[in-house]
């Protein structure tokens, strides 16, 4: 193993430049759910097991028009739990080794926001699935998205329903949803992540073939939106691709593959830079 720790080290610091991709595992280390499979789902959600659903089936735009409650205690607990919680040490050691570089950019599908949490600039990173602090109407009435910051949430944890008033559009007065594209999401806002995709765009135009290195992190199988992405992006500019997972470790040929979760892995690899 400390072979592959110095391995990635020296790739990383032969590159000038720093791509960080993330899904799920990202943040399991700073005690957030990666919703692995059913049981862990309905382990996180007691509530899910009864109604017999999985978390695609929950995560779906269907139940802010059938319960509205129900769909605000599933998000509205979410959003306060990636709130109170605090991005582990990792976090904090991959910002120092990104702005080392010449620059740097994150490509994640969590929705938590930890990342600009633990410091990293809201201008170099692209959230592809939004973000749980901004808000949209459930119509939608517009393409309005306004950020969740003094949204509460209250929740009545024995019939798992979030308490009135739930939040509301500020220009129909529909119930309001997070700027989550959901499975089965046809009324997804995506005008911010555009945004953030210009500029990961704009980021890659600088870089010069060979000269980026890709660390990705906790990106499983089942949506492989994000290991897609990092596999894309080595091939076209011919970069080295880290991978740290514990499970899902397998990479291409002549790549990196640690098998080991996020802060574990970072404080390594950290270690021989």
């Amino acid at each position: 193993m400390e072979t592959l720790f110095k391995e990635a080290a020296n790739e990383i610091k032969n590159k000038d430049y720093i791509l960080i991709t993330a899904g799920a595992g990202m943040g399991v280390d700073s005690g957030l759910p990666d919703f692995r499979g059913k049981e862990g789902f309905w382990r996180a959600y007691p509530f899910a097991k009864k109604l017999k659903v999985s978390f695609e089936q929950m995560a779906n735009p269907y139940w802010f028009e059938k319960d509205p409650h129900l769909a605000w205690a599933f998000y509205g607990h979410r959003l306060n739990l990636y709130r109170e919680t605090s991005p582990h040490e990792g976090f904090y050691k991959l910002l120092e080794i990104a702005e080392s570089k010449k620059d740097y950019f994150v490509v994640t599908s969590n929705v938590d926001g930890q990342f600009q949490k633990a410091g990293f600039s809201e201008n170099k990173i692209d959230e592809i699935h939004g973000s749980i602090h901004y808000l949209q109407c459930t119509i939608p009435c517009s393409n309005h998205i306004w950020s969740a910051k003094d949204t509460k949430i209250k929740i009545d944890f024995e019939n798992f329903k979030a308490l009135d008033p739930l939040p509301k559009c500020p220009y129909c007065q529909a119930v309001a949803r997070p700027n989550i594209l959901m499975f089965g999401d046809f009324n997804w806002i995506g005008d911010r992540e555009e945004s953030q995709h210009i500029r990961f765009s704009n980021f890659l135009s600088k870089i010069d073939y060979g000269n980026l290195a890709i660390i990705e992190f906790g990106a499983g199988k089942a949506v492989p939106t994000i290991r897609m992405t990092s596999e894309h992006l080595a091939n076209r500019y011919k970069a080295s691709l880290i991978r740290v997972n514990p499970r899902d470790y397998e990479v291409p040929k002549s790549h990196i593959s640690i098998p080991m979760g996020a802060k574990e892995a970072i404080e390594k690899i950290y270690n021989y830079l």
